[in-house]
């Protein structure tokens, strides 16, 4: 049996995988990821196959899960990034084919050397290469890899995979999985509390990830932008007043949210520009790819604090917007979404948009539907030739208001399934 296949067949028969960590005496629980499925089909149309996002989002353990039979190469150890770097025709020579380069935005020479090796051998499904640094990795394969490669973003898990996993007790209100997060160790980690591993995180990725940066000479000036963009999620960006509570430049904040964006840490959600003649916002909202981390940064220890925080709507809508790209990025798809404010004040929280047809939904943290749910689709729809349209809630029942459909907070997948559906 190939590879492809042998991977496939132990993807589609567990639930989760048990694999070897590093240390021998310990067990990464594997929960299967969804996005399982697109890579495999991606390595047998394209000689290349690139997983990026954060670290520890789990992109190794996917790697070598999906493609047992290949040989893994660690670039972050010092002697394998030297011999890659300085000898990159006898690496390759080493691992033709079949092979994990992990972290390979530690080693830019190599890309190059990829792109003639692929070409020379014209087969598919050759290398698995994983990056945390998503500048890094899609400027080398911009240059060297355009056409040979299919890239495919892994975030932490989504509500839906950790909806799997036996292990796991069932939540009863959205403040968990919000508190929880999605990142493999903070979730599985035995004998380490959410808020211990978030801390450690933030520690390693600003002493390896953002001292590499140049743009960055002030780690602990860094450190407290990264906690003021929590303390902005789902706000309209503002460079200005970031770059003034931090004491620094406005171009220092544009930079410094740039690497926050290109190290999967945030994302920014952009406005809807379509003029019905109303007056739009057109600054960008600010979201975290995973609100445990976020709620970390807020200084939030549990997740009975996260109800009773003037955060806590914000918070929800994050968890929601973050589930929506994990979603897409998992099927292959890139988001397609945006939000619409005016300058009264009118606003849909999410704004799907298939080849210009549009389904709005609204997300409300509040566990009972009310009037006021439904305001601000039913003006959108005023304003343009919108039909359907959804509410998802911090509630438990499904309901059908007209032509508006309110989800249950337990129910996110079903709702961006009828999303796309209706969009389409």
């Amino acid at each position: 049996m190939s590879p492809d296949n042998d991977g496939v067949k132990v993807i589609s028969k567990l639930s989760f995988i048990l694999t070897i960590c590093p240390s021998p005496d310990r067990l990464l629980v594997m929960i299967a990821r969804h996005i399982s499925a697109t890579v495999k089909r991606a390595a047998r149309h394209y000689p290349i196959v690139a997983i990026i996002g954060p670290r520890q989002s789990g992109k190794t353990t996917l790697a070598r899960a999906l493609f047992p039979r290949f040989a893994y190469v660690n670039l972050e150890a010092p002697d394998m990034r030297l011999f890659a770097t300085r000898d990159p025709r006898g690496f390759l020579a080493t691992y033709p084919a079949h092979a994990i380069f992990d972290e390979v935005q530690r080693t830019p020479e190599l890309f190059s050397y990829l792109q003639v090796h692929a070409d020379e051998s014209e087969k598919q499904g050759q290398h698995i290469l994983t990056g945390s640094q998503n500048f890094l990795m899609m400027k080398n394969i911009s240059q060297s890899l355009a056409g040979r490669v299919a890239i495919h973003t892994l975030l932490p898990f989504s509500s839906g995979e950790l909806a799997t996993h036996r292990f796991l007790p069932p939540a009863t209100h959205w403040s968990h999985p919000v508190f929880l997060g999605g990142y493999p160790r903070a979730v599985i980690s035995p004998g380490e509390s959410p808020t211990q591993w978030y801390g450690n995180y933030v520690q390693t990725y600003l002493d390896r990830d953002v001292r590499l940066l140049s743009a960055v000479g002030d780690i602990t000036s860094f450190e407290r932008f990264l906690r003021l963009c929590a303390g902005r999620v789902g706000q309209i960006v503002n460079l200005s007043s970031l770059a003034n509570d931090t004491g620094i430049s406005h171009n220092t904040a544009k930079a410094w949210l740039s690497i926050l964006e290109a190290s999967f840490i945030v994302f920014t959600l952009q406005p809807y520009y379509k003029n019905f003649n109303k007056r739009l916002i057109k600054s960008p909202k600010l979201y975290f790819y995973d609100t445990g981390l976020a709620c970390w940064l807020l200084g939030i220890t549990g997740e009975a604090q996260i109800i009773t925080h003037p955060l806590a709507g914000a918070l929800f809508e994050t968890w929601i917007v973050s589930e929506y790209y994990k979603w897409r990025f998992n099927r292959g798809d890139r988001p397609r979404a945006y939000f619409w404010r005016d300058k009264t004040g009118h606003e849909i929280d999410l704004l799907v948009d298939e080849a210009g047809r549009l389904f709005p939904i609204e997300v409300k943290s509040g566990t009972t539907v009310g009037g006021d749910f439904f305001k601000n689709i039913s003006y959108f729809q005023t304003l343009t030739d919108t039909k359907a349209s959804a509410v998802i809630y911090g509630g438990v029942d499904t309901q059908q208001r007209f032509q508006t459909t309110v989800y249950p907070w337990r129910e996110i997948d079903r709702l961006f399934t009828q999303s796309d559906r209706i969009a389409r």
